[in-house]
């Protein structure tokens, strides 16, 4: 289920700041309990800001060996909204965005989708390599049993990093 906000309600409220508290799941994010959020939505004449901590714990699949495990979700949120189209007064000039300068276009819509918005931020805290412990080595996957003895060897496609010799000056 998506949680929005209108727009109309940030822009009605007392100091045109409006407080939410999200408690709920996230669509396709697996999560242990329920992911929490406190924000913040602040109008600021054509732009809205969006501010917040979230919170709670996800569940991630391990990039070496494959198993399911718990990451802590608790990081800050800031997002800036422009209400009207960014693009209508540029009149096809290219424009360069700086670092600290991106807005989110919501193109003249009404209402900010939350569960949208923290979706996306969830999935960017996750670390580009999802590994369940520092120490993972990537269990069975990589190891084979020879089958004339009992060591355990190395994957046959890895061999060839045994031979190298790096001449070290």
């Amino acid at each position: 289920m998506h949680k929005k906000i209108k727009i109309t309600d940030i822009e009605n409220a007392k100091n045109k700041q409006l407080k939410y508290a999200f408690d709920g799941l996230l669509d396709d994010i697996d999560s242990i309990g329920t992911i929490k959020a406190d924000l913040l939505f602040e109008a600021m004449g054509d732009f809205i800001k969006l501010s917040g901590h979230v919170y709670g714990i996800a569940l991630s699949t391990c990039d070496l060996c494959l198993k399911q495990y718990e990451y802590k979700l608790n990081f800050d949120i800031e997002e800036m909204f422009a209400k009207k189209s960014l693009y209508e007064n540029l009149s096809g000039k290219e424009t360069e965005i700086k670092e600290g300068e991106f807005v989110t276009d919501l193109e003249g819509a009404d209402e900010i989708d939350v569960s949208d918005v923290l979706y996306q931020s969830v999935i960017l805290d996750f670390p580009n390599k999802k590994v369940c412990d520092i120490n993972c080595n990537g269990g069975d996957i990589f190891i084979r049993e020879d089958e004339n003895s009992q060591k355990k060897e190395i994957d046959p496609r890895m061999a060839i990093f045994k031979d190298i010799k790096i001449d070290r000056k």
